[in-house]
């Protein structure tokens, strides 16, 4: 296990980059989050998705993929993409501090 420093906050992530421990998530440490995967900056929309992905992954134990962030969150698939490029099921849970999906490889 790795320790990273995001936000002036150190977290223990796994060999991809992902909390292993949702507990030491803050706002600030899913904006240095954002900027490593390449998004600039997080606006509503994106905190919107990020809300619903960690009010998801507590109620339901896993983080929610794709379809579930589109037909839950208030966002369309184009929309997603375009919020969290390349691969946005990944990207959500990463910044938001949830473990990987089960459906993304």
């Amino acid at each position: 296990m790795a320790t990273k420093v995001y936000g002036g906050i150190a977290v223990e992530v796994d060999d991809e980059g992902f909390l292993k421990k949702a507990t030491e998530w803050t706002p600030e440490v899913a904006k240095a989050i954002a900027v490593e995967v390449g998004i600039p900056a997080l606006t509503d929309k994106h905190w919107k998705v990020l809300e619903f992905a960690r009010q998801d992954t507590a109620s339901s134990g896993q983080s929610p993929g794709p379809r579930r962030i589109v037909a839950s969150a208030g966002v369309s698939m184009k929309e997603l993409y375009e919020l969290f490029p390349k691969g946005p099921g990944k990207l959500v849970a990463r910044v938001a501090g949830v473990p990987k999906p089960k459906a993304c490889l």
